[in-house]
């Protein structure tokens, strides 16, 4: 798997303080995509072990609540494949922190059983997230007044809550 980049003390992908990591690759090709570079799975720069523990060591101070994943697309199955492996380290290392990720895919409709992103790492790297954005960016509904979204088909999921109660249950609603 590829990275595009990883911006440190960010506060614009998630609450407060975080690390932030843009994976390369996307099959989605939104209509005004902020980072069409990121569409192609080889741009970039390998996650490599360096990377990775670059990452960890970024979320080592207290005023760091937490990971962000996007992209890219990190449920794209090449990247779902990568990055579970990369979550559980984060988890075991940092289990009193956070983990958001943005999807341009739909929670309830391609990563369930049967949907289209769906693969045998879905589940354990759904379990391992707490915010999830998900929907595809439609530049109709553009608003940038929402938070943690760009237009107003996305939704800002509490993930831990959806998967106990098998219903969507927003985030900061």
């Amino acid at each position: 798997m590829n990275y595009a980049g990883i911006k440190y003390c960010d506060i614009a992908n998630g609450l407060g303080c975080r690390t932030v990591l843009f994976v390369s690759g996307c099959r989605n090709h939104c209509k005004d995509c902020f980072q069409p570079q990121t569409w192609d799975f080889s741009y970039g720069e390998s996650f490599d072990e360096d990377t990775q523990k670059q990452i960890l060591d970024s979320l080592e101070p207290d005023y760091v609540q937490g990971l962000t994943l996007l992209g890219g697309e990190p449920f794209e199955p090449e990247n779902q494949k990568e990055l579970v492996s990369f979550v559980e380290k984060v988890r075991k290392r940092f289990p009193q922190k956070n983990i958001w990720a943005f999807t341009g895919y739909i929670y309830d409709k391609d990563l369930v059983e049967g949907g289209r992103k769906y693969t045998q790492d879905t589940d354990r790297f759904l379990d391992m997230i707490d915010v999830l954005v998900d929907g595809p960016f439609i530049a109709e509904e553009k608003d940038i007044r929402l938070k943690f979204r760009g237009s107003r088909n996305q939704r800002v999921i509490d993930l831990k809550k959806t998967r106990e109660s098998g219903t969507i249950e927003l985030f900061m609603e």
